[in-house]
């Protein structure tokens, strides 16, 4: 895909090589249609053969990240044995995409990030969080196993029993803490969030390329080496598609959302 065929990401060509991508759905606080999830896969293939872009950033326009998966998307795909394969080839190239991309990649994180948008926010290099974001896993919830991004980095960030306790409960994790634990890599107040990733992507992008790619491929080997686990994990996922639990999960998180 090239740059003009995305639909929901915004593109801001800076100095240095750094780009900026905004997810822009912002009415539904970004969450991500069947659109805008495949251009969450495929940005990355996008951004890794551009040679002018050295460093990218990613946040979400308006008051949130990203809310994750369009429960209208979730609810289409209940036991439909074809859609559902589709969601975890997608579901699988989103994180081995964000892992081979040869480019820096930090996220901005300005509000909510759940579901698909966690995974961009979390597989980021560097990840910023605003003190006001929240995090969570909402798979549970969701009535489906925390597959996605959660079983290849969770652990090595935070520790087994910091995972099992946040992804078997979906509880959220505000920017605060999930620097504290080691979640995120920074935190900031919300007025700083975007000035802060710009300074860091600037000294990225005026930095020795190669050492810094290079390190980015040696430390991602780690991921790389939990790839059999988020496979599993992600398989696991999908047999929950054809439960009823996930269709009650639905149900309760648009009841949710229609309270005032």
């Amino acid at each position: 895909m090239n740059y003009a065929d995305f639909q929901h990401i915004l593109f801001d060509h800076r100095a240095n090589g750094v780009l900026w991508l905004t997810l822009n759905r912002p009415e539904v606080l970004n969450a991500a249609d069947r659109q805008l999830h495949t251009e969450l896969v495929e940005v990355w293939r996008t951004i890794d053969r551009d040679p002018a872009v050295r460093v990218a950033v990613v946040t979400g326009a308006g008051r949130a990240f990203s809310a994750g998966g369009d429960l209208g998307m979730v609810e289409n795909a209940y036991k439909d044995y074809d859609e559902i394969i589709r969601i975890l080839d997608e579901a699988r190239d989103l994180v081995y995409n964000m892992l081979h991309c040869r480019k820096p990649i930090i996220s901005a994180i300005n509000g909510a990030a759940v579901g698909a948008g966690l995974v961009v926010a979390l597989l980021a290099d560097i990840s910023i969080a605003a003190e006001t974001a929240r995090l969570a896993d909402g798979h549970v919830r969701m009535g489906v196993a925390a597959g996605d991004h959660s079983a290849i980095i969770w652990p090595l960030l935070v520790g087994m029993a910091k995972s099992k306790y946040y992804l078997m409960t979906s509880e959220f994790v505000s920017g605060r803490e999930a620097e504290r634990m080691g979640l995120v890599s920074l935190c900031v107040p919300q007025e700083e969030l975007l000035d802060k990733a710009q300074s860091v992507a600037d000294n990225l992008a005026t930095g020795p390329q190669h050492a810094i790619q290079f390190t980015k491929r040696a430390l991602n080997q780690w991921l790389l080496q939990a790839g059999p686990i988020f496979d599993h994990s992600l398989a696991l996922e999908m047999l929950g598609f054809f439960h009823e639990d996930m269709m009650a999960g639905v149900a309760a998180l648009r009841a949710k959302s229609r309270k005032p």
